[in-house]
């Protein structure tokens, strides 16, 4: 969805984006890459979504198995919390609010039926001596049903494209997510997804890729009365 398409989908305004853009300048330092990287900085939040309503959950940690991520996989790891202000922004309510309907009609679900959502602040940096690698996992299904990737800002990269495959990883496309506000949607369970490592543009300067991730898994009647653990 090239920018303004989710915008002017999710409605929120144009005077809603600095605040919420420059909180990617805040992000602490991903302590847990098995590849001994230091090139990405992120916080995390978890919330319960339903209908057009969310409610922001107690922090916890991030939990993926090595079927969907081999490299970091199988380890809970706690990342600095989204800062209160950013959970709470006009920007992420009225992403909540309008795709989480969409999904439900999209997958034939009750509307008011709950989700399991969470929210992940990247930000990617690169150097003269070392890469950037979005996602060094390679090409991955998530472990949900669907994803929301949108483009905060790219400043001196090159490369970065969005590539995807489907489940017998064959692929099916590339893009570049070039401009603050593009975005793409995805359906985890039918598509993988990656993107190519991120190399400074201009040696002199700082160079990173900011991107928001949130992922949406319908909760089961059984995980709805008993709220799911990590």
């Amino acid at each position: 969805m090239p920018a303004p398409a989710l915008q002017r989908l999710a409605g929120w305004s144009d005077e809603n984006w600095p605040s919420f853009a420059s909180s990617w300048d805040r992000l602490g330092q991903d302590r847990y890459m098995a590849d001994g990287g230091r090139y990405r900085r992120r916080r995390h939040a978890v919330f319960e979504a339903s209908g057009r309503d969310f409610v922001r959950k107690p922090h916890q940690p991030h939990f993926q198995s090595r079927d969907y991520n081999p490299l970091n996989g199988d380890v809970q790891r706690w990342f600095d919390p989204v800062e209160s202000a950013v959970a709470d922004s006009a920007i992420l309510r009225s992403i909540f609010q309008r795709l989480t309907p969409l999904f439900s009609t999209l997958d034939g679900r009750n509307i008011s039926g709950c989700w399991h959502s969470e929210m992940h602040q990247f930000r990617i940096e690169a150097s003269p001596t070392e890469i950037g690698r979005p996602t060094p996992e390679g090409l991955h299904r998530d472990g949900v049903d669907w994803v929301l990737v949108l483009l905060i800002s790219r400043e001196n990269v090159d490369e970065g494209v969005t590539e995807i495959g489907g489940n017998d990883e064959q692929p099916l496309g590339r893009f570049m997510l070039r401009d603050p506000g593009d975005a793409v949607l995805l359906d985890d369970r039918r598509i993988r997804h990656g993107v190519t490592p991120i190399k400074v543009a201009f040696p002199a300067h700082p160079a990173h890729r900011d991107v928001l991730v949130v992922t949406w898994k319908f909760l089961t009647r059984s995980r709805q009365l008993s709220p799911p653990g990590i």
